[in-house]
């Protein structure tokens, strides 16, 4: 909705001129202070620049997928970060005059548009200060203290459109017209790369009666031509999901039809697994699901938080009335929510009446909905511009302190006055994918300052992600930085005037602002590094209730938690967003080619702050880089261990401890936080209720869950273990029947003759070798195993001959291999990880690789691949014609070698071997597969599309470390 009301003629004069990009400032401009430059001295002639090459590489089948060399960056950045840069926001077609090769290129492309349109539009009070911002802009982003979000550095500087946000919120009525344009202007932010969300209950229920008679269809419905576009968009686009989000308030009649949509479609998913269909993510078939391209979310409200709680009835209303035409069980509803999202994680919860409780804006409609990954929360038909601070680059030596380090406050609030100040800049001259949405956003020009690094952040100053100490100090930066970002937005109205919407919202845009310096001022510091940050944010609120009471405010939003995704790893960031470490070990690319496995540099300078000694520090991070963990690291103190725990690993941060983060630093958000709360595979349902009931009282204003294996489509995976179960389940039936018949029954031992055909297969799992022996009957499949592992004498290599020898006596006595194959696979136990055998890639354990290797030596194709198991050549045979079947029998050779296979008077040949593939990788192409080998464990994330290695989770969405690219919309 879109209020051009003003509070006097010369405010809305002045900024609706400035919305247009026209127009000069009544009131002189802004004097721009120096933070990091020097007078005289550009910012490129501070640093030493080098010429790399970048060609970037498909693990899987050693393709390149991009390539351009000669490319000049500073010596201090990372080959990551030249390689996203690079290969994402370098223009022009690679192998022209017209691409670009420089860094300096792109940041003089953005910067000096942002520099031209401000000055334009009246925002410098001299030349010099137009200067000075230009020079203090680029040498922030040179230095990676800060990135706008990705769409500026696609479009900004170039002929395309100048779109610069990345988030939009949609609207849809309560008719066929409004339903189709929702489908085409979603269509459209996908095909630009950016993500939408809406909130769908305007339109009728099933329940309710159309104007002929008839019944509604209902918004869940509608749903599913919207997600069939949302994929076939994706499609074209090959290489990101579409990201939407699509939500629905909790007194819609249709609700629990709307959370039920992803669990009876996971069920089929199950189902068509079972059946043999390739339900894997990215698999062909799994397109024939439905409601799999957007994230779900509920809209609840305090009314319905406070019937749960009470346990009490609740109203479902008409849409077009209001009236209550069924009431359910308020607890039974909560509990349907919980019990869909523990199964399949969708859908999240939204938290209405928190997130209008801190709406400036009420007087101009409602907040009804969020972008995809849950952080940009306004008015409909709008849109949400970002960037982002690595926090770490204000960390700094302070000589006035014992602990060695501090938190620079007072360059942090230069640096986002700046920040603000160029992102306001942007909407003068920005494109929007919609009239509507260019309307609403340039009448209220919404911003989404926020932060990354924050995990590496607390690590480093010695405070535990999960504790007061790393609350207080993200509670304080986060209540500077709204507060600075708002002051600055009280600056700039009294020079370009405020949002065309204030003067209609100013009371209720005031009384926000009371509440977010209340807030702030009734916080309790916790230590010498978080106090002196408390009280530059208390101070600078003040500023912004006695500034913002003369000119009013030029953003009606200014701050939110983004994912940070590709723009985190373009300031090599270690962590994203509000996210805690991934793990204490990093995969790192060198320069020339190779990688390393580090131990995080943030670890050393923890364990200075908490007063460890240098010869100690050297010891625990030797312990950290051969165990991937501090536990037992010689001389750590145990109260200690805390500080150094991360999202997955030995010791991984508990469910509440993210809920925890995420309230403490809420109330100086302007919008919201974009999260997924991880949970073990054990977590119950009851602790899912838990969660989302504990994030309302602690007012939070949306997150999601996302339990361990909760979903069957993931990569490297082939089944669950509630599957698993199901399996053993099936098996023990039919013996307990047996045993019921008291049937004697002695097995006759078949062994081996003399001479008998066999294969020796060496092998890696994890870094340990072995060999394996397998020989067979020469007319009737395998009948023995021989293991050897390790040095001769040891426990691993006895209790190998044991197994082998049991094993052995049970194929000679009839067990079929295919019962070993399905109890054996997907045992879970160390050593485990990267493989050196191509046709199986990852293995959880030493038996698990085994066996998967035997079946793919001795079974028949349809019963291997029942169970999941096919070879490197079947794998890509199914990529390029869609099936596994092999295209000749004899090529595989198993038919004589199957238990199954029928009598052959010749001894059979030994399987030939695959046609030459590609050996499996050694190595972990980045953090989140390096963190895997250690763990031996499989991360539930996708297979980046582009390059094909493991993504990882960043906030609600995902990021490949490999080649930058994202799940999200930014």
């Amino acid at each position: 909705m879109t209020d051009t009301t003003s509070g006097s003629a010369r405010g809305s004069k002045s900024d609706k001129a400035a919305a247009k990009g026209a127009g000069k400032a009544p009131k002189g401009g802004l004097r721009i202070e120096r933070i990091y430059t020097t007078p005289g001295v550009h910012p490129y002639d501070e640093v030493r620049w080098e010429r790399r090459d970048v060609v970037m590489t498909n693990w899987r089948d050693g393709s390149i997928n991009f390539e351009q060399r000669g490319v000049e960056f500073p010596d201090f950045w990372s080959v990551n970060a030249v390689n996203i840069v690079t290969s994402k926001y370098f223009r022009g077609a690679v192998g022209t005059p017209q691409r670009e090769w420089s860094l300096r290129q792109i940041i003089d492309r953005v910067v000096l548009t942002y520099r031209a349109a401000g000055e334009k539009n009246g925002y410098f009070a001299t030349p010099d200060d137009a200067e000075i911002f230009e020079h203090e802009l680029t040498h922030a982003l040179l230095h990676q203290v800060f990135s706008f979000n990705s769409p500026v550095w696609f479009n900004v500087g170039t002929k395309q459109p100048q779109q610069v946000s990345a988030c939009f919120i949609l609207a849809v009525d309560d008719s066929m017209e409004s339903i189709l344009d929702w489908y085409k202007e979603e269509g459209m932010i996908f095909k630009g790369g950016s993500g939408a969300g809406l909130n769908l209950s305007r339109i009728r229920s099933s329940k309710e009666l159309l104007s002929s008679g008839g019944n509604a269809s209902g918004p869940v419905s509608f749903m599913r031509g919207a997600d069939a576009s949302a994929g076939t968009i994706k499609s074209g686009g090959a290489t990101r999901r579409a990201a939407k989000m699509v939500v629905l308030d909790v007194d819609h009649p249709d609700v629990e039809a709307f959370i039920e949509t992803k669990v009876k479609e996971e069920e089929k998913i199950r189902a068509l697994r079972d059946a043999g269909f390739d339900m894997d993510l990215g698999g062909d078939d799994i397109a024939s699901v439905q409601y799999q391209n957007a994230n779900n979310s509920v809209r609840v409200s305090d009314e319905f938080m406070t019937a749960v709680e009470n346990g009490t009835e609740f109203g479902l209303r008409a849409r077009l009335t209001g009236e209550v035409i069924e009431t359910v069980d308020a607890k039974k509803l909560f509990r349907k929510m919980a019990e869909a999202a523990w199964a399949c994680a969708d859908p999240g919860i939204q938290y209405d009446s928190t997130i209008n409780h801190w709406h400036t804006c009420p007087e101009s409609g409602r907040i009804n909905a969020s972008n995809p990954c849950s952080e940009y929360m306004h008015l409909d038909n709008s849109s949400c511009n970002l960037a982002s601070l690595n926090l770490m680059k204000f960390l700094r030596d302070d000589t006035a302190s014992d602990s060695g380090t501090g938190f620079d406050a007072a360059t942090f609030a230069k640096v986002v006055e700046l920040v603000i100040t160029a992102m306001d800049i942007s909407i003068c001259f920005a494109d929007f994918p919609t009239e509507k949405i260019g309307e609403t956003t340039r009448a209220f020009r919404q911003l989404g300052i926020g932060y990354a690094n924050l995990g590496a952040l607390l690590m480093a100053t010695g405070h535990a992600y999960d504790s007061e100490g790393g609350r207080a100090l993200a509670g304080a930066i986060t209540s500077l930085m709204t507060g600075t970002a708002y002051r600055r937005g009280a600056e700039l109205a009294g020079v370009v005037g405020p949002y065309d919407g204030y003067a209609r919202n100013a009371a209720p845009h005031q009384k926000v602002m009371r509440q977010h310096a209340d807030a702030s001022l009734a916080a309790v510091p916790v230590d010498d590094l978080d106090a002196p940050v408390w009280t530059a944010a208390n101070e600078t609120w003040q500023d912004v209730l006695r500034i913002g009471a003369q000119n009013g405010f030029r953003n009606a939003q200014a701050s939110v938690l983004a994912p940070t995704g590709t723009i985190g790893l373009m300031m090599d960031c270690d962590t994203t967003g509000v996210e805690p470490d991934l793990a204490l070990v990093k995969f790192k690319k060198l320069v020339g080619g190779g990688s390393m496995q580090i131990v995080n540099g943030t670890v050393p300078r923890a364990l200075g702050r908490l007063g460890y000694q240098d010869e100690q520090i050297e010891a625990i991070v030797a312990h950290i880089g051969e165990h991937g963990n501090v536990v037992d690291a010689p001389g750590l103190r145990a109260e200690h261990y805390e500080v150094f725990d991360c999202a997955m690993g030995e010791r991984s941060i508990s469910p509440m401890g993210h809920v925890r983060m995420m309230s403490a630093i809420q109330p100086w958000i302007s919008g919201a936080i974009s999260k997924t709360v991880n949970m073990p595979e054990s977590a119950t349902v009851e602790e899912v209720e838990e969660i989302y009931f504990q994030a309302w009282k602690l007012g939070v204003k949306a997150l999601a869950i996302y339990r361990d294996n909760c979903k069957v489509g993931q990569p490297l995976s082939a089944k669950t273990k509630s599957s698993e179960s199901s399996e053993a389940k099936a098996v023990q039936a039919p013996a307990a029947a047996a045993v019921e018949k008291v049937v004697e029954y002695r097995p006759v031992r078949k062994r081996l003759p003399k001479g008998r055909p066999g294969i020796t297969t060496s092998f890696t799992v994890g870094g340990a070798e072995g060999y394996m022996t397998a020989n067979s009957y020469p007319d009737d499949g395998l009948g023995e195993v021989f293991l050897k592992m390790s040095k001769q004498g040891s426990t691993l290599a006895g209790m190998m001959d044991a197994f082998s020898i049991a094993v052995s006596v049970g194929l000679q006595y009839g067990v079929p291999l295919e019962t070993y194959v399905s109890k054996f696979t997907n045992m879970r136990f160390e050593p485990a990880g990267l493989t050196d055998d191509p046709d199986v890639r990852m293995a959880q354990s030493i038996v698990d690789y085994i066996f998967r290797r035997l079946a793919l030596d001795f079974l028949p194709f349809e019963t291997r691949s029942a169970l999941g198991i096919h070879s490197v050549e079947e794998r890509q045979r199914h990529l390029e014609t869609g099936s596994y079947e092999p295209l000749e029998v004899e090529e595989l050779d198993t038919e004589s070698l199957a238990q199954s296979a029928p009598v052959i008077a010749a001894p059979a040949p030994a399987p030939k071997a695959p046609k030459a593939p590609k050996a499996a990788p050694a190595q972990a192409h980045n953090s989140t597969e390096l963190l895997e080998i250690q763990l031996g464990l499989n991360a539930d994330a996708p297979l980046c599309f582009s390059c094909g290695t493991k993504m990882r989770r960043a906030g609600s969405c995902y990021l490949c470390e490999g080649c930058g690219s994202t799940s999200g919309c930014s």
